[in-house]
């Protein structure tokens, strides 16, 4: 596997998209175990006023109501280490894989996704990375409101 897989590259442009509306930077994209994207979408917690819209929250979303099996064997595609709520997610509709951009900004559950068997996979991607740090260096009171934090 590599960074240019078709996955990956959906998820960044949704963290472009997500920044570019003034939103935190983090993409998604859920591709099924037969290669086929079933859900892509981007952290739109700002843009919608929502609690919970984050980057692979919202994937899920836009994928539709699927029979459990459909997500069974999945990869999770997301720019940035997935928080506790979407480490949940993940482990609730058992993808199998989580492939994520960037940890250096933020790390979430990656030890529970691999104590539950889930694989994970790290790039070091310098687009992910930079984008969240513009990001929280210009917003960090929407990044700490993101993450829980006072």
């Amino acid at each position: 596997m590599s960074e240019i897989d078709e996955g990956f590259l959906i998820a960044v442009e949704e963290a472009r998209q997500s920044f570019a509306e003034g939103g935190v930077p983090i993409g998604a994209c859920l591709v099924s175990k037969d290669g086929k994207v079933l859900g892509r979408g981007h952290n739109s917690r700002v843009q919608k006023g929502s609690a919970t819209l984050h980057g692979e929250i919202s994937a899920l979303e836009n994928s539709g109501r699927l029979p459990a099996s459909a997500y069974a064997g999945a990869t999770m595609y997301t720019t940035l280490s997935p928080c506790d709520m979407c480490t949940g997610a993940c482990i609730l509709y058992k993808v199998a894989r989580v492939v994520i951009g960037e940890n250096k900004n933020f790390v979430g559950g990656e030890e529970y996704l691999k104590k539950r068997g889930i694989e994970v996979i790290v790039f070091e991607n310098k687009e992910c990375m930079g984008l969240m740090e513009k990001f929280i260096n210009e917003k960090p009171h929407v990044w700490n409101e993101d993450i829980g934090e006072p």
